[in-house]
């Protein structure tokens, strides 16, 4: 990451601490706590075509960053006749936040996030946000708290998915039964008629 000066100007940090409170981000925090915690962020720049997050990596997991400005795509890696390829599954613009997961745990990244426009950031790192539980521990554990809920309800909206999922699947398979089913009878006909089946279905 390419980083511009250590600390935003007023009016960025303005902007900054409304895009924080945003659905795509910690809606749950109040604006005084949104415009201290972006008081704790760093101004970063990237160029379109960059990446942001790297699926697998565990060396540069030690930050969240707000989006200000651009777009970013999210992609995860999925195996295709026995290659590696990417789907896109979500893009993300202002107000969105990525990386809240791995400046939490520190476990490598799960997904890959790349600037599909110029992007304007605001990073918080584990290091700021170590000085933040120092200097603010009531606002600090407020974050916390919001980032937990964020990614709880992340992971109830996969589970919702999953049952989804499941029941699509146990459809399908009911359907494929009693496919399964009519073409036995059709054959069981055909053999007590004296026919062929391995002919006359081709």
């Amino acid at each position: 990451m390419q980083e511009s000066k250590p600390r935003a100007g007023e009016g960025a940090q303005m902007k900054a601490a409304a895009l924080l409170v945003t659905e795509g981000a910690l809606v749950e925090l109040s604006a005084a706590d949104a415009r201290e915690i972006v008081s704790y962020m760093r101004p970063t720049r990237m160029p379109g075509g960059s990446v942001v997050i790297r699926a697998g990596e565990s060396s540069h997991s030690d930050f969240m960053a707000l989006i200000l400005s651009g777009e970013v795509t999210v992609e995860n890696d999925v195996e295709s006749a026995g290659k590696g390829n990417s789907m896109v599954v979500s893009v993300l613009g202002p107000g969105s936040l990525v990386g809240d997961m791995g400046i939490i745990d520190g476990a490598p990244r799960s997904a890959t996030c790349i600037a599909s426009t110029d992007l304007a950031l605001a990073v918080l790192t584990r290091q700021d946000m170590t000085r933040l539980m120092d200097e603010r521990p009531t606002v600090a554990a407020r974050l916390l708290m919001a980032i937990a809920k964020r990614i709880a309800d992340h992971l109830r909206e996969t589970n919702r998915k999953l049952v989804a999922l499941s029941q699509v699947s146990k459809a399908l398979e009911q359907e494929l039964e009693a496919v399964h089913g009519v073409n036995k009878r059709l054959l069981d006909k055909i053999t007590a008629l004296g026919g062929s089946p391995d002919t006359t279905l081709r």
